[in-house]
């Protein structure tokens, strides 16, 4: 996103805030303007002794009252004028944030879940806060800076045309450099942002796998990496600036050089009598109020950038495709399943299912078998509602899931998977989230339903344990035991459970594989599993291969009539001879 639409993005987004920039951009005008008047009393006082005017000494004395009024207003109206862009930059920020959250229920919730949520957090927490500072300046300095010279210029083109252009020749040249510096300036920075990211997430590897790089002896290997990015991140940077050094020098240099012309060119004029002594030393003076200015206002330069690589990634978020659903809740009059020539590929990129035709019946515990990468988790997250298929139809009960609300289609299906989130909250109130009006007996009955009322009573305090961040102080089988009684509790008509006795030892397993026996009753029950003994008593086994189901039928029928279970049957009974061995 260019700086340009940045900034009129941004000023749309803060557009509940406008009262108060447009105070803000006001204020630091006036007191541009203000800081202006010193260098005009001045002007005054010195063409007034030199052209040896009879002048009172209550006449300089107003004019030295009327430079000190025009500091002490710069001040106030600085002070005032960030007083007002502050406060409207945490209201657009906090606007900002609020249309976030907004808009991510929205999102297809793969989307979410794919992405990093370093990402996620850096843009919503971290890059959001740090365009307050620039935002509070950016609107009301720079405006200020720009139109405070400009309003100078006007002035000396009415005291004369010649010496106001003798008073900008310099300042073109001195913009020319800053052009250069500025010269695809958005980009760079927002490839000095990635690079910075590739650097930060090198770091977090690094310090997150010490344990296992000290185990495996890898330390110099993981260190070159980690010490690649970060001479990266810093050859980039130093390249970047040096670049830029020798441009922004010259600008810096040549843009106050404004006496270069005024002084050999205006005493010309002087002394031909075409020019008063009067508008000379004015000339000279306001001349050289008006570069400083004009530079401040170029300090904003890499505000601009930030604020624009920022406002790009906050737009690309809120500019993303919603999921499209009904919005009055329907009747749903079973639990039967049923996909209809459902394809699927994520971002437009390669088909992962192709024309995926099945029934899945109420009542009954339905397993979905294959390889790693054939397709299982994306037929089951399609289901749960995680993504819209681009062709075919999901129906629950004879309903398109596209005619369900998203928030009725969540409540309908309670998913469970191989890493499942914990809050930095107790034991109870992790499981109490399936339902949050449960009873603490309710809670209870879900933990032994799940095989894991033993363990939490075997805690320091109980189900008043604090499970720590992501629940770091349990195990990830217990971890998982948890989240599976939390949607025991949540008792949604739709259950699927992905991969969710990988973390449970043999003993859980079976009074886990109880439990999901009694959820049966009433309920559509979706398996995925890599050990097929956990599965064979379901009513019906789907195979899966290469985005395309491969075979339909019981565990005896697709032994007998599908090559490709029977296959993955025979590896399976090896792997567990090769256990007890």
């Amino acid at each position: 996103m260019s700086t340009k639409k940045a900034l009129l993005r941004l000023w749309e987004l803060g557009q509940t805030e406008h009262a108060r920039l447009k105070t803000a951009i006001f204020l630091a005008v006036l007191g541009v303007l203000a800081g202006m008047l010193p260098y005009v009393m001045a002007a005054r006082i010195v063409s007034a002794l030199i052209g040896k005017e009879n002048r009172p000494a209550a006449y300089f004395l107003i004019l030295c009252l009327f430079s000190f009024i025009g500091y002490l207003l710069r001040s106030v109206l600085y002070a005032k004028a960030l007083a007002f862009s502050h406060r409207a930059a945490f209201s657009i920020l906090n606007t900002i944030r609020e249309k976030l959250m907004e808009k991510l229920p929205k999102l297809p919730l793969g989307t979410i879940l794919d992405a990093s949520s370093g990402d996620m957090k850096q843009i919503i927490v971290d890059q959001v806060e740090s365009m307050e500072r620039p935002l509070a300046h950016l609107f009301p300095e720079m405006t200020a800076n720009l139109v405070g010279p400009l309003c100078v210029l006007i002035y000396l083109f009415i005291l004369d045309w010649r010496m106001a252009l003798l008073s900008l020749v310099s300042i073109p040249v001195g913009m020319l450099f800053m052009g250069l510096v500025m010269r695809d300036y958005g980009e760079k920075y927002k490839a000095s942002v990635e690079v910075n990211g590739e650097m930060n997430a090198a770091i977090v590897e690094y310090m997150s796998g010490i344990e296992v790089i000290k185990a495996f002896n890898q330390g110099d290997n993981s260190y070159k990496k980690y010490s690649e990015k970060i001479l990266a991140n810093a050859d980039y940077y130093y390249n970047w600036m040096k670049g830029c050094q020798y441009p922004f020098s010259l600008s810096k240099a040549i843009s106050p050089t404004t006496m270069i012309t005024i002084l050999p060119i205006g005493w010309l004029l002087y002394t031909s009598g075409s020019l008063s002594a009067g508008t000379f030393i004015t000339t000279i003076i306001l001349s050289l109020g008006i570069v400083g200015p004009l530079l401040a206002a170029t300090g904003f330069i890499d505000s601009l950038a930030k604020v624009g690589t920022i406002v790009g990634s906050v737009d690309k978020i809120l500019c993303s495709e919603e999921q499209i659903h009904g919005t009055e809740a329907v009747s749903i009059p079973n639990n039967n399943i049923r996909l209809t020539n459902v394809s699927f590929s994520y971002h437009d990129d390669k088909e992962i299912l192709h024309d995926i035709s099945l029934d899945i019946p109420e009542n009954a515990l339905t397993a979905l078998v294959g390889e790693s990468g054939s397709g299982k988790t994306t037929i089951a997250r399609l289901i749960a509602g995680y993504w819209d298929i681009i062709q075919g139809e999901i129906s629950i009960g004879n309903v398109n899931t596209k005619k369900i609300p998203l928030s009725q289609l969540y409540d309908l299906v309670a998913f469970v998977s191989q890493d499942n989130y914990l809050f930095n909250e107790t034991v109870r109130e992790n499981i109490r989230l399936g339902k949050p009006s449960a009873k603490d007996t309710e809670v209870e009955t879900a933990a032994r339903l799940s095989g894991c009322h033993e363990f939490i009573c075997g805690l320091e305090n109980g189900y008043d344990t604090i499970v720590g961040r992501s629940g770091n102080h349990l195990s990830g089988g217990e971890k998982q035991r948890i989240s599976i009684a939390r949607a025991i509790l949540k008792n949604a008509p739709i259950i699927i459970l992905d991969e969710a006795t990988a973390y449970i030892d043999p003993e859980n397993e079976a009074v886990l594989q109880r439990a999901i026996s009694k959820l049966v009753k009433g309920k559509t029950v979706i398996v995925i599993a890599h050990r097929l003994s956990t599965i064979k008593d379901a009513k019906q086994i789907v195979v899966v291969d290469n985005g395309r189901v491969n075979g339909i039928g019981t565990h005896e029928e697709l032994l007998k009539e599908n090559a490709r279970y029977r296959s993955m049957w025979t590896a399976h009974i090896g792997a567990m001879e090769g256990e007890v061995l």
